[in-house]
């Protein structure tokens, strides 16, 4: 704590240390607790007890928090010409075919999300090492490879993010900004609660959840009540 700023060690004063919030609670004192002078991100990380490098644990999916993330996603789409309207007006800030592979050749990477058609992803498996590793190889179970480029344009600007397990077994996610209030927060929240509780393995012997935080991008960290079920 005495490595930290004034500002953080400050906010960090308003948290009991060994309480356990409610997620309300919780989510109120990110919104009190931010040592920034920036919008920052409110943070939830979640301690699973699943086993990554089991298959059926390997927790991937997508959720639509219902008051967006507070980013303006840059979403770019790799798809035949045809498509190429309809995906501008849904949004897209970057469509392309073959041009578009010329800046990948050139590793340039000024966008969010890639959504790719089914047919043009054997394209992008030579960019497997530019993308994959910062997360922005399309995915059918982000919702990233899609016929409806459109359908899927919309989605990821209206709020719709991926989350997947890391090799701690541990899920993070931004959940909005801190001004986004306390009822943005939990409604956003509440949507990804729901949705990690409908991913839960079936295989899975013991506790699914082994411990929840909540903090902001440089706040100090508040301990949460298992709002899972």
């Amino acid at each position: 704590m005495e490595r930290r700023g004034k500002k953080y060690q400050e906010v960090a004063k308003k948290i009991e240390k060994n309480k356990v919030y409610s997620l309300a609670e919780g989510l109120k004192l990110a919104t009190e607790t931010n040592p920034a002078k920036f919008d920052a991100s409110v943070e939830v990380h979640v301690k699973l007890g699943v086993d990554p490098r089991q298959a059926d644990q390997n927790i991937r999916t997508t959720v639509v928090l219902p008051n967006g993330t507070g980013k303006n996603v840059k979403v770019a789409v790799f798809a035949p010409e045809d498509m190429h309207e309809s995906a501008k007006k849904a949004g897209a800030d970057i469509v392309g075919d073959e041009t578009f592979l010329k800046q990948l050749d050139k590793e340039e990477l000024n966008f969010d999300v890639l959504v790719a058609t089914p047919a043009y992803m054997p394209k992008l498996g030579k960019y497997a090492r530019l993308l994959g590793p910062r997360g922005l190889m399309p995915n059918p179970k982000a919702g990233t490879v899609a016929v409806d480029v459109a359908k899927a344009v919309e989605e990821a600007k209206a709020g719709k993010v991926e989350y997947r397990v890391d090799k701690q077994a541990i899920v993070h996610l931004s959940v909005g900004k801190v001004s986004f209030g306390e009822e943005k927060l939990s409604e956003n929240a509440k949507a990804f609660f729901d949705s990690l509780a409908a991913q839960k393995p079936s295989s899975l012997k013991g506790a699914y959840v082994k411990s929840v935080n909540i903090s902001t991008s440089q706040g100090p960290n508040i301990k949460i009540e298992n709002p899972i079920a």
